[in-house]
């Protein structure tokens, strides 16, 4: 069966780096774009990855700093998906505190590049991205007939002075992120679109969520219940029908998988590792093993990410 992972890192050397300290293992996992990743997809099975840029990439930057930066960065991915077009695809990296400016590197990612759309790291020095100023992005989303990858970043100081203070600094660092924060996040990031309008003005805009939904297929039933008591005027789970698809990024247990199947169905759901910070191997593994029919498998593994990202 082939496969394709949709949510695969790298880090360009251009690009900043975090202000924590990142393992030597996953930097060099970051920043090696040939043998060894090849080395390590080919152990595991794995055909193709879309590759992606690792927080922080543009989006915490000034306009002047962000726009330079992520041409850069695209031209750098571009080469190393040029050299093993049959291994990698690539989502683009967007300036997003420069908003008609990512827009337009959007289009040239795609047009001139070949990009399969792009992946944005959460907010945009806390402002997210239901507020109309970003509102070009997803216009030429749609237009251009390419997905939006909605990935988690750390939260705002302020939120996390509030929710993670007072704890022991590694404990906070870890709650604020990868054990829950920034997925909590990025799951109400996914509702601000809705609320805030974005899949009502751009309705065949097609938005990815990663780590089986970020908690929002598990909420998903309640959240539109009571928010359609408060005015919603159209259930979550048409937009979720609509406009959005998930993967399985660096989720390996498959209840939350069941999950995600059961609410959403097989149709939107694709497979994904999270390289390097997780494994390939035990990515397919996960697949391999998950109590599902071969044809749903057959959707998360390929078909769904073929079709979707016209691979």
């Amino acid at each position: 069966m082939r496969l394709i992972t949709l949510e695969e890192h790298y880090r360009a050397p251009m690009a900043p780096l975090s202000g924590r300290r990142t393992p030597e293992h996953l930097l060099a996992g970051l920043e090696e774009m040939g043998a060894q990743r090849l080395a390590d997809m080919d152990g595991a099975g794995i055909d193709m990855q879309v590759l992606s840029h690792t927080t922080p990439a543009a989006e915490q930057l000034e306009a002047q700093d962000a726009v330079p930066l992520a041409t850069a960065i695209n031209d750098y991915i571009a080469g190393a998906v040029a050299v093993h077009p049959a291994r990698f695809a690539a989502f683009a990296t967007l300036p997003t505190s420069a908003p008609q400016a990512a827009a337009d590197e959007l289009e040239r990612a795609v047009v001139e590049l070949g990009f399969k759309g792009a992946l944005i790291n959460g907010h945009t020095q806390g402002r997210f991205l239901d507020e109309r100023a970003f509102w070009p992005i997803f216009e030429r989303a749609q237009r251009l007939e390419v997905p939006i990858y909605l990935h988690p970043t750390e939260p705002p100081r302020v939120v996390r002075e509030a929710y993670y203070g007072g704890l022991p600094d590694a404990a906070a660092q870890t709650l604020a992120t990868t054990a829950w924060g920034w997925h909590v996040d990025t799951g109400l990031h996914a509702l601000r679109l809705v609320l805030g309008g974005v899949l009502d003005e751009f309705p065949r805009l097609q938005l990815i969520v990663g780590h089986m939904g970020e908690a929002l297929p598990f909420m998903l039933a309640r959240a539109s219940r009571n928010l359609r008591a408060a005015g919603l005027e159209r259930p979550l789970e048409e937009y979720v029908a609509a406009n959005f698809h998930f993967t399985t990024s660096g989720m390996f247990t498959h209840p939350p998988l069941l999950c995600l199947l059961s609410v959403v169905g097989a149709e939107r759901v694709m497979f994904s590792v999270d390289y390097p910070y997780a494994a390939n191997r035990e990515g397919r593994e996960f697949l391999l093993g998950a109590p599902i029919s071969d044809s749903d498998r057959e959707k998360l593994g390929h078909l769904n990410a073929e079709r979707l990202l016209r691979l």
